[in-house]
């Protein structure tokens, strides 16, 4: 949610679920982040608390330990973008997890891992959720905004001028035009005025195309037919134009905080600002020129960017670069509800750089009320195996 908030102010969650309690965290000088770091390794990681003192309970350690163990085939295949581990680094811990009994989860942990902090650990927390909107696989009445797959002719190319010298790192994402040169891709304005219109990529239709905004922000939501009837969509892809976060427009604007002609920095005061001035409110959104083409999916999910299905307060998005993706990671936060054991299973387009993360909260109106108003600060540990912090620290 921190790329739909866009730096808004701290708003208190008005969900449902209790405080998840954590041990406080003893204070540490801060480390220095090297101007240009750009993984874990880089930014400095030092030793944190030992995990048998970090006071999880076994409701907390179970749900963690059960999504990591879903992670860790994943975990075992991967190359560790952070620099922190290798794959070989956690084939005990995986190895342990396949029959630990769930009823010793915290011990699981403290005999496995050790805490490290990357740069000063100082953390910032926002929150996902899956989004239940109504949608159709057919065009009903009313269901008239599209979802669609990913068009063929998305792909990466360089641009005529881009010399060669400087074609460096992955192309960029954008088409071929009739002419066969490369250009970008249909910003959102473009696909909303039917650039992709009547090709066959309809895989779904939407009643509400600011709800549908917020789902492509998401990345995966549930479209409920109005006969019952749930599809689950999830991320194909994007068409690789501009991100702008909508509540950072608005907070630039004036348009965000408390008083009259104001409106809460959270989701849900986003939305009331669009559906109360819906000229104004579909501009802004058409300033976000990306857009997000989905997927059917079949079975469990939603799929995080691990390829395994995140877990309600059990999984969290995070910059591989900082975190081991598969790794535990304690947080302890001015929200209680962010507090615990969570594992990185998913990654965000705002979601960069060392101790961001963005929580999930699975489906449903409590999730989207915790999510909506998630923006929380504290500490952040990740939980790496034994011996690592030793090979950056030399402790």
């Amino acid at each position: 949610m921190a790329v739909l908030l866009g730096g808004c102010a701290q708003i208190v969650p008005q969900g449902t679920a209790p405080a998840r309690p954590a041990a406080q965290l003893p204070p540490t000088p801060p480390a220095s982040i090297p101007p240009l770091a750009t993984t874990a390794s880089f930014a400095g990681v030092t030793s944190g608390p030992p995990v048998a003192g970090l006071g999880m309970s076994l409701a907390d350690a179970g749900a963690a330990l059960a999504s990591f163990r879903e992670s860790c085939p994943k975990l075992l295949r991967r190359t560790d973008a952070s620099g922190l581990t290798s794959q070989e680094d956690w084939r005990p811990s995986c190895s342990a997890a396949s029959t630990w009994d769930p009823g010793r989860a915290p011990e699981f942990f403290s005999a496995h891992f050790e805490t490290a902090q990357v740069a000063d650990g100082k953390s910032f927390a926002t929150g996902y959720f899956e989004p239940e909107i109504r949608g159709s696989r057919v065009k009903l009445p009313g269901y008239d905004t599209p979802v669609y797959a990913m068009p063929p002719e998305l792909v990466r190319g360089w641009p005529d001028d881009v010399p060669e010298a400087e074609r460096t790192g992955r192309p960029p994402l954008g088409r071929y035009d009739a002419s066969g040169k490369f250009v970008q891709f249909y910003e959102r304005a473009e696909i909303e005025d039917g650039a992709l219109a009547n090709r066959g990529l309809e895989i779904g239709w939407v009643a509400d195309p600011v709800e549908f905004f917020f789902l492509q922000i998401q990345g995966s939501g549930r479209l409920i037919a109005p006969d019952g009837t749930v599809t689950r969509i999830g991320y194909a892809g994007q068409n690789g134009r501009e991100y702008a976060g909508i509540g950072g427009i608005m907070r630039e604007r004036g348009l965000l905080g408390e008083g009259p002609g104001k409106y809460a920095g959270s989701m849900q005061g986003i939305m009331q600002y669009i559906r109360g001035n819906p000229e104004a409110g579909r501009d802004l959104m058409r300033e976000n020129k990306s857009w997000v083409f989905f997927r059917i999916l079949n079975g469990d999910g939603p799929l995080g960017a691990l390829e395994v299905p995140v877990r309600r307060e059990s999984s969290v998005a995070a910059d591989p670069k900082f975190v081991p993706l598969g790794a535990p990671v304690w947080l302890q936060m001015d929200h209680g509800e962010a507090n615990g054991l969570w594992i990185a299973q998913d990654t965000g387009g705002a979601i960069k750089g060392a101790n961001r993360f963005d929580t999930f909260w699975g489906a449903g109106e409590d999730a989207r009320q915790i999510a909506g108003g998630m923006s929380a600060r504290g500490r952040a540990l990740i939980l790496v195996p034994k011996g690592t912090v030793q090979r950056f620290s030399g402790q």
